[in-house]
């Protein structure tokens, strides 16, 4: 064989693997992001599933919490014999607490507290580190 026909050969050969590593690597792609699209969905079906268990047992809850006043209520009635001043003072209670975690809550929420605190850091050292390469 000539040297030009072997240099052929040899292109036609790196050229036919670039071509079949390009196929396998688009095929695998492909299947990834089937992959990545059934977990997904899934997950999010999971996740639905969860949010109505949830909502569910919050229903049941404040059922709960309702029978459960109105029964201290009505114990509470009979120590201190009515029912309109047992009413007040667990209704008090109840708005106290409610007050109270509802600040709690609210603080919880801050502006400050809703930053990314690690991802801002990282930012910053990349930042630096990028000015101190160009410096």
């Amino acid at each position: 064989m000539t040297e030009a026909a072997m240099q052929g050969n040899g292109n036609q050969t790196i050229q036919g693997l670039v071509g079949e590593a390009l196929r396998e690597s688009t095929d695998l792609a492909q299947k990834e992001f089937t992959l990545f699209r059934t977990e997904i969905s899934q997950n999010i079906r999971t996740l639905f599933m969860g949010l109505a268990m949830v909502v569910v047992a919050a229903i049941f809850a404040i059922a709960a919490v309702m029978l459960l006043t109105e029964s201290l209520v009505e114990w509470l009635a009979t120590v201190v014999n009515s029912e309109a001043l047992a009413a007040l003072i667990v209704g008090g209670v109840l708005a106290l607490i409610a007050i109270g975690l509802g600040l709690w809550g609210r603080s919880a929420m801050t502006s400050s507290s809703l930053m990314p605190q690690r991802t801002m850091r990282s930012l910053q050292r990349d930042a630096e580190v990028l000015s101190e390469r160009g410096a």
